[in-house]
């Protein structure tokens, strides 16, 4: 079967995508993209409203199509849609929404994360727009009030680009006293970059610029009390049990000083720290400035604190206070679950719990020894305190 991806702007056809509608038997698409372009009187129309009746009908039908799609269907379109499906489309791309919508408000965007709210799970999409100092989000019908909301609490300056290439192209910063329109995009930016990148300076990786160049960061590397620290032995294991990323929601409930809420955000995770002590609530802020990443900090002592926050993918407990564990499990509903202990007397006790939950727990004990001189040019180890980390996956 022969199908051209033609992409629509606010442009006339190129003579490639006039001769391939010219040649068409079947042409399928949005009704504005219908009335938009020049249509063969002889050509069947297929109205594209649910994507899968769309390409069931245009599978039926005989001769040459085409298939009309907004600005690049290559670039979460309808492209990978009709290659699911068995279809190797020839592709006439116009300007990418995303890159009309950033050219609308004069910003570069090689450092914006673009993410999708379309037709996928809108709290993976939130979560990394959080997390990032640019970001651009495609939204679904009726989800940008919500989205936005949560990224102008967050602090971010939302700005959204509704209806491009139509007359009723807009651009509005939230908040506004009407309701954002559809189709659109949200720009969610920072003030100041947090990604360790600064203003100005070239780079060479669109978007996120994945995982750090390093992690479990010494403990100098933090701000910490009294070396009430997760160790950086242990804290290795914890983010590979963790498993930070984008789009990912992470607790960590007792925070401390936030390395480890510090660490999971250079992974570009969104990352909440509870913490009780407000000294403690201060160096999190101070480390993740250090470190150039955003950590949202909530004052407070669990379980109480954990009432309203969003759900978390992982959660990270050290201590492993039962109630803490129990209310985490409860409001977090996270899939992973990691706990650092240092007695003995505790591990059997929070295997059981993570059990009883429905988690498979596993489990190991730490005991790290570090190179340490001595006089003369040589060295000792020197024996560091166990711990046990304990975790539980569903």
């Amino acid at each position: 079967m022969i199908v051209t991806v033609i992409g629509c702007d606010d442009r006339p056809p190129s003579r490639a995508a006039a001769e391939a509608l010219a040649g068409a038997s079947t042409v399928v698409g949005a009704l504005r993209h219908l009335a938009a372009v020049p249509v063969p009187e002889t050509a069947g129309r297929i109205e594209l409203k649910h994507l899968g009746e769309a390409l069931d009908a245009l599978t039926r039908s005989p001769g040459p199509a085409v298939v009309l799609a907004s600005g690049d269907p290559g670039f979460f379109g309808i492209v990978r849609a009709l290659r699911a499906r068995g279809i190797a489309p020839a592709v006439i791309p116009a300007v990418s929404s995303v890159a009309l919508a950033f050219a609308r408000l004069g910003l570069d965007w090689d450092d914006a994360l673009v993410v999708s709210a379309h037709g996928r799970d809108p709290r993976k999409a939130l979560a990394a727009a959080l997390a990032h100092p640019k970001a651009a989000i495609l939204t679904a019908p009726g989800t940008a009030t919500a989205l936005g909301a949560e990224l102008l609490a967050a602090g971010k300056t939302v700005r959204v680009v509704q209806c491009l290439g139509t007359p009723q192209e807009k651009i509005i910063q939230l908040p506004a006293t009407t309701e954002p329109a559809d189709p659109s995009i949200l720009i969610a930016l920072d003030d100041q970059p947090h990604d360790g990148q600064p203003h100005g300076e070239p780079r060479w990786l669109a978007g996120h610029q994945g995982a750090p160049d390093g992690w479990a960061l010494p403990e100098d590397a933090f701000t910490h009390r009294d070396s009430m620290i997760t160790k950086t032995e242990v804290r290795a294991l914890v983010l590979a049990r963790l498993g930070p990323g984008p789009g990912r929601v992470i607790w960590d409930v007792g925070a401390g000083s936030g390395s480890v809420a510090v660490e999971c955000a250079r992974f570009a995770a969104h990352v909440i720290a509870i913490e009780a002590d407000q000294d403690q609530c201060d160096r999190i802020r101070q480390n993740a400035a250090t470190h150039r990443v955003r950590v949202r900090i909530r004052h407070g002592r669990a379980p109480e604190a954990l009432e309203g926050l969003p759900r978390a993918d992982a959660v990270f407990a050290g201590g492993g206070d039962r109630a803490v564990l129990e209310a985490a499990i409860q409001h977090a509903d996270p899939q992973r679950i990691v706990v650092t202990l240092a007695a003995v007397s505790r591990v059997a006790e929070t295997a059981a719990l993570l059990t009883a939950h429905g988690y498979q727990a596993g489990g190991v004990q730490l005991q790290a020894s570090r190179l340490a001189p001595l006089p003369g040019g040589q060295h000792r180890l020197a024996a560091q305190n166990p711990v046990f980390v304990l975790w539980g996956n569903r």
